[in-house]
């Protein structure tokens, strides 16, 4: 049990034995225990790690408040390191080296040549282009990042509060506490440019400013969206299991800030671990009075607790959100009023995602300048994307507001996979749209995308090449949203699940001339009558699909041909000049429709082929295409 802090000057004692402690450590390994590599069996290395150092006596697993002289080797599980596409990832310092692909096969090498003799397993590192890249901070995934929020994801112990101190954590509530007033906080707040991360971009300040104006009631809450429904995206999953101290700092701040003593982080069940180490680093800050009431005996008080939902993709939006916290079935209702006068309980409430929270504890420690330094006039800071995807180098990225979708797709992401062509990127989920070839040196930053009808979103980043079928993909951005829709409004109800209708309509072959223009009209419709943010956006998919590819819709319903091969019901697979007549199609065929003899082209009979693929899969030269 952690001794609870009841001043400023025991805060900041505990603080700088966390500092030191932390510096006395003479090496750290740093095993990724972020949802992607514990999929890829990162736990199993971290325990084989624990064990084989156990067993050949080597100090390891130290807690921070442990003295251990110089002599003590950290064995930590953290938080996602964002190089998904590398993972099972190890860190090593002080060194800064980056072992990928890890295995417990890979765990005695590691330990003898590595930790016991400093020794780089070239194997394990990343292979570039100019050779293997030993540090992580070398490698082009990373070093072209500006990490702020993400900063220490990766870096330290995400179930650890003294790991937290020992970098700084919790000295920005303290400043909100005890050097500056509510006013003076949300100013430097509103000074900085900081907008919500969520997707629609409104100024956080201001958010904040008309929460603290309702000073007559008793009761105010501050709501953490952790809900991330959008397919591709796991920026806010990755922070709360790697960082969670700093949004629940965050937070506790725009309390201080705002008047309000109460708060819930909305987590969706669909993410386990971040609600394990939140109820962790929860219990943790309580222990210390952190949370609770007299925090570290300012007589300011702010109690947190979890709220989980069940995976609506709706309960995204604020007021479905607050109704789902109060009990009730998620779904949106009509504004005003605003969140900000009637939210959580017909009280004011603050409502702001994860990241925008993540934000806040650098911005009072370092000053609104400071965050305005990066980024554009409209857009400061920095913004996480889940890039996936078509992509070489998949992953978690942050990157300054402003940078172009060509440095984060060819430079950070390192290109299209297989030397294909890039096609597009789906920005912010089923509510963003398509970017096109012609949209590459656009910025990325909350008022260039409106200009060309997409949004940021939460930051999902899709990238597609040559291959994939715009058709297609608007159709399984529409089939979630109908899946997804709360039913509540007739528009989103009803118009979304026509779209749908003519979208399957079109892939199965069966598409008229005039469904272009249905879809037009539908989605206007959509656009301007459908009660919440979601549904008004829903249609963005399409729209930004038939502006930068209306070719390939036509092609589907004049040609009743898909060029990409994706849409099965307009497949045709056509045998060309490759083939040697081995009849190995024609013998695979289930329905007889190949025909030829040996050692001479074959053909199909198209009437009779039921496009099962067979034959395409059989043929021993690749003489069969599909188009």
């Amino acid at each position: 049990m952690r001794q609870r802090l009841a001043s400023l000057s025991e805060f900041r004692a505990l603080q700088q034995a966390c500092m030191a402690a932390r510096e006395a450590e003479k090496r750290k390994i740093l095993v990724c225990c972020g949802t992607g590599c514990v999929a890829g069996g990162n736990l199993n290395v971290y325990q084989a790690l624990k064990d084989r150092m156990d067993a050949l006596g080597v100090a390891c697993e130290v807690a921070l408040n442990d003295n251990h002289g110089g002599d003590a080797i950290g064995l930590k599980k953290s938080g996602c390191h964002g190089f998904c596409e590398k993972g099972p990832l190890v860190r090593i310092e002080p060194e800064g080296w980056l072992y990928t692909k890890v295995s417990v096969d890979d765990v005695d090498e590691i330990i003898q040549k590595t930790i016991l003799g400093g020794e780089f397993i070239d194997r394990l590192g990343y292979q570039g282009k100019d050779g293997v890249c030993k540090r992580q901070e070398d490698i082009p995934f990373y070093k072209l990042q500006t990490r702020r929020v993400l900063e220490h994801c990766g870096h330290i112990d995400a179930e650890s509060v003294e790991e937290y101190l020992s970098i700084g954590g919790y000295e920005a509530l303290t400043k909100a506490l005890f050097e500056l007033s509510g006013d003076e906080v949300i100013k430097e707040v509103s000074d900085s440019g900081l907008r919500g991360r969520g997707g629609a971009g409104f100024p956080t300040g201001k958010k904040w400013a008309q929460v603290a104006a309702h000073t007559e009631e008793p009761v105010k809450y501050i709501v953490c969206n952790g809900d991330e429904g959008d397919p591709g995206a796991f920026m806010d999953r990755s922070c709360m299991e790697g960082d969670p101290h700093k949004v629940i700092e965050g937070m506790i701040i725009a309390g201080v800030a705002t008047g309000s003593t109460e708060g819930v982080i909305y987590v969706r069940a669909e993410y386990p671990m971040a609600v394990k180490r939140l109820k962790i680093a929860m219990e943790q800050a309580a222990e210390l009075g952190i949370l609770g009431d007299d925090i570290l005996g300012s007589g300011k008080s702010f109690h947190l607790r979890i709220s989980k939902g069940a995976g609506a993709f709706v309960c995204g939006e604020g007021s479905a959100m607050t109704a789902s916290i109060e009990g009730h079935r998620g779904m949106p209702r009509t504004k005003p009023p605003r969140s900000v006068d009637k939210g959580l309980f017909e009280k004011p409430t603050c409502l702001n995602n994860v990241e925008t929270f993540a934000n806040v504890p650098d911005i009072i420690k370092k000053g609104a300048e400071w965050f305005r330094s990066v980024g554009t006039e409209g857009s400061s800071g920095t913004k996480a994307f889940a890039l996936t995807g078509n992509v070489n180098n998949t992953g978690l990225i942050e990157v300054p507001m402003g940078t172009t979708m060509r440095e984060v797709v060819f430079d950070i992401g390192g290109g299209i996979k297989n030397d294909k062509e890039f096609k597009a990127v789906q920005i912010g989920g089923p509510s963003g749209g398509c970017l096109t070839k012609d949209h590459l040196d656009l910025p990325l930053d909350f008022d260039s995308l409106k200009s060309v009808g997409a949004i940021i979103g939460s930051g999902g980043l899709v990238v597609m090449d040559e291959s994939s079928c715009m058709v297609n993909i608007a159709q399984f951005f529409m089939n979630f949203i109908c899946e997804e829709s709360c039913g509540k409004c007739t528009p989103c109800r009803e118009g979304t699940t026509r779209m749908n209708d003519i979208l399957t309509r079109i892939t199965q072959g069966n598409g008229r001339m005039d469904d272009i223009g249905q879809l037009k009209k539908l989605a206007r419709m959509i656009q301007k009558s459908s009660l919440c943010g979601l549904g008004k956006t829903a249609p963005n998919p399409v729209l930004s699909t038939l502006q930068n590819f209306e070719d390939e819709y036509v092609e589907h319903i004049r040609d009743k041909r898909c060029r990409c091969g994706v849409c099965k019901d307009l497949a045709q697979f056509v045998i060309t000049d490759k083939c040697i007549g081995c009849t190995k199609c024609a013998r695979n065929c289930p329905v007889g429709a190949i025909t030829g003899t040996v050692r001479q082209k074959h053909t199909i009979d198209t009437s009779k082929c039921i496009k099962c693929g067979a034959c395409k899969a059989n043929c021993p030269v690749g003489a069969i295409k599909e188009g």
